[in-house]
């Protein structure tokens, strides 16, 4: 069943930012749904047939190479948007998109859409912008997954899930964790077991618990901060 929004409720921060007359014509063609863990928002070489702006959760963007192994190549939470491809013209998915923490969206189907997008040039630009520093995370963590220590790399990675989520206890297996960072899981047992006896975080029976976010991000590669810095300066 699905719920329109209330404009004092809206969590998304691309929405929240739009000028108010808009954000008033707009958001109730939107409708609230649930999103599950592991649900697909999109699938490679598959039409688009809804965009989702997310509202709580995360959802990991995800590769799949030929030979069955797959990666993670960008998150998106509250501050985005799954389907932003949409926004340039295209129909299709490049990548997998999944709930990699459940949560809610305010979704609208594709075609309405990009009647919005004819119809406010404001909210255009707004989503073209934010395509752009997509654009730079993804290549960010391209070059990070090929320079940087295992170390520096999970510490960066549960910083951009805290980053999206509600609180500090974060549902995150090992085994998910080594499928992200494209490692093998005795990798990251212990690399996170390094993590934990600094006192940077709590894992127990697939929770982490970010215990000093100081700690992490001194820990964590410039390319946490980088891509921070890139959607403040392009998103404020």
């Amino acid at each position: 069943m699905v719920h329109p929004p209330q404009q004092s409720a809206v969590r998304n921060r691309l929405l929240a930012a739009l000028p108010p007359e808009i954000l008033t014509e707009f958001l109730p063609k939107l409708h609230r749904v649930p999103l599950a863990l592991r649900q697909t928002l999109a699938a490679p070489g598959q039409p688009i047939e809804a965009v989702y702006f997310i509202e709580s959760g995360w959802t990991s963007m995800v590769a799949h190479m030929d030979e069955g192994t797959q990666a993670e190549v960008g998150l998106i939470g509250r501050e985005g948007l799954v389907g932003a491809s949409v926004v340039a013209g295209v129909g299709t998915a490049f990548v997998e998109g999944y709930m990699q923490a459940p949560g809610e969206a305010l979704q609208m189907e594709t075609k309405a859409f990009q009647r919005e997008l004819d119809t406010h040039p404001l909210l255009l630009r707004r989503l073209l912008r934010y395509n752009e520093a997509m654009h730079a995370q993804v290549m960010q963590t391209a070059a990070c997954n090929g320079r940087h220590s295992l170390e520096q790399r999970l510490a960066r990675w549960i910083l951009m899930a805290h980053d999206r989520a509600d609180d500090d206890e974060l549902l995150l297996t090992q085994e998910f964790m080594a499928l992200m960072l494209c490692v093998q899981r005795p990798s990251v047992t212990l690399v996170a077991r390094t993590l934990q006896q600094a006192n940077l975080i709590r894992y127990t029976q697939g929770r982490v618990t970010v215990m000093d976010r100081d700690g992490l991000e001194a820990t964590a590669c410039d390319c946490y901060r980088t891509v921070r810095e890139r959607f403040d300066q392009i998103l404020g």
